[in-house]
């Protein structure tokens, strides 16, 4: 029946050129709500933020860096530092900006632009020799990059909501992994394509410029989506806030406890797995005596497997839906893994193996909590939110764990169980979001289902 309406909505003069051009196929095609442009868009949204990762490791995979402009370890810490430090605010405002100002086909498209420049800019300083400059480019690229996953999340949510959207939120975490990869495969190769032509800061800015074009196609992608999401918006006759509400900076203040619970997580558990895996080389050759490609090897291995299993555990949940619980599941295994890999002589592979398929298992289960938590015309300051305290506690987990590892003689064991105690925080919270979800007999643990009969319920409820 929504079917057979949407297809009166169509403008006649759509519908004419695609039954003219190919018939009924090409009248499926131009149906915001098919299946077929559904994932025409889910191709474009996944491809939105491939630039932004692509260039975000360019410092790490071009160590030539460091030698081509004379840098120390604190400058060069301070290129990644830069790109953290300011996002522990403007994630939140950027995801405000959406919300109240440029809505979210603007605001794509101008967080697309800002990384854009910073990573020109980033480039230009390689090419000119000027540390300032590419700590300044550094600077304007994080702040589109990681304004850019706010959008990208609320996109996500404005097209697959009770549909495939933890699917949606998984293939999102292949394609940044595939970026990264792909980033670590062609760039020495480039590098040493350019190297023959050019010497030194020369041949490493015009690898970073060459870099840039990644960006420029993801900014392609952003136009081409929003142009998508226009149409569907007036075919659909879709309001971003239907109650007519405009969001407030203050509306943070309102969100539910699920949320802030939802924010915990995000802290405690990134935290404790991106650092694990940032510092993962050197406790598999200290502990299990490796060589440094064998530890990098079994290192990487948790991206490795997220990037198979993201899309198909999203797609699970989305049958069965109980997020909580997979959210609960995730942390305890992931728990277990570092207990396997910190106290037993196994075979570090099975740890790392439990470790990738658990964050697989969490991605996929908890972003769309917070799509069950807010309204759609917050989503994008609470997705901000989240960004902003999720690179705020990577930031303050870094200084504690190398607090810890110098206190402690470089003693794993106790790293460890600092990263296991951050698990164990984020265990107590999806405890909490339990507890409240079922004593407000909430959807957020309930069945797709479930779900559906929960908010005709309340729709109904409000009508009366």
């Amino acid at each position: 029946m929504a079917h057979k309406d949407e297809q009166r909505i169509v403008d006649n003069e759509e519908v004419s050129k695609a039954e003219k051009s190919g018939g009924r196929q090409d009248y499926e095609l131009a149906l915001p709500s098919s299946r077929s442009y559904r994932s025409l868009a889910l191709i474009f949204l996944c491809l939105l933020g491939y630039g932004a990762y692509f260039c975000y490791d360019n410092p790490t995979l071009l160590q030539e860096l460091r030698d081509n402009l004379d840098l120390n370890n604190s400058q060069f810490t301070l290129i990644y530092s830069i790109y953290s430090w300011p996002n522990t605010v403007f994630c939140f405002l950027g995801g405000f900006l959406i919300d109240r100002l440029f809505g979210i086909r603007l605001g794509t498209i101008i967080y697309m632009l800002i990384l854009l420049v910073g990573q020109l800019i980033f480039a230009s300083g390689g090419i000119l020799d000027t540390f300032w400059l590419m700590i300044l480019g550094r600077f304007i690229f994080g702040i589109g990059a990681e304004s850019l996953v706010v959008a990208q999340n609320k996109y996500s949510v404005l097209w697959f909501k009770g549909k495939e959207l933890s699917m949606v939120f998984g293939m999102q975490q292949t394609m940044a992994r595939l970026a990264i990869k792909e980033n670590s495969r062609v760039m020495q190769p480039i590098y040493g394509f350019v190297s023959n032509f050019l010497r030194g800061h020369r041949a490493l800015g015009v690898v970073l410029l060459l870099a840039a074009l990644t960006c420029v196609g993801s900014l392609l992608c952003a136009l081409i989506l929003g142009h998508m999401d226009k149409r569907a918006e007036r075919i659909l006759q879709r309001s971003h806030s239907p109650s007519g509400q405009i969001p407030k900076l203050t509306d943070v203040f309102t969100f539910k406890p699920p949320f802030w619970m939802v924010s915990i997580i995000c802290v405690a558990y990134y935290g404790a797995i991106f650092l694990f895996i940032a510092l993962g080389q050197r406790f598999f050759m200290d502990r299990f005596h490796y060589t440094p490609t064998e530890a990098n090897n079994v290192d990487s291995l948790v991206y490795l497997i997220a990037a198979v299993s993201s899309p198909v555990f999203g797609f699970i949940i989305d049958k069965l839906g109980r997020n909580v619980t997979w959210v609960f599941s995730a942390t305890t295994t992931t728990i277990g893994a570092h207990l396997l890999l910190t106290f037993t002589d196994l075979n570090p592979y099975i740890g790392m193996t439990i470790m990738g398929l658990s964050y697989s298992l969490l991605a996929a289960s908890l972003w769309p909590l917070v799509a069950l938590i807010i309204p759609e015309y917050q989503l994008g300051t609470a997705y901000g939110f989240c960004q902003s305290v999720q690179n705020l506690g990577l930031a303050v987990i870094t200084i504690l764990a190398g607090i810890i590892a110098d206190k402690s003689n470089n003693d794993h064991t106790w790293v460890q169980l600092f990263f296991i105690g951050w698990l164990t925080v984020a265990l107590i919270a999806t405890c909490v979001i339990w507890g409240y979800d079922k004593k407000q007999r909430g959807n957020l643990n309930m069945t797709p289902a479930q779900r559906i009969n929960f908010v005709n319920s309340a729709t109904y409820q409000n009508f009366e």
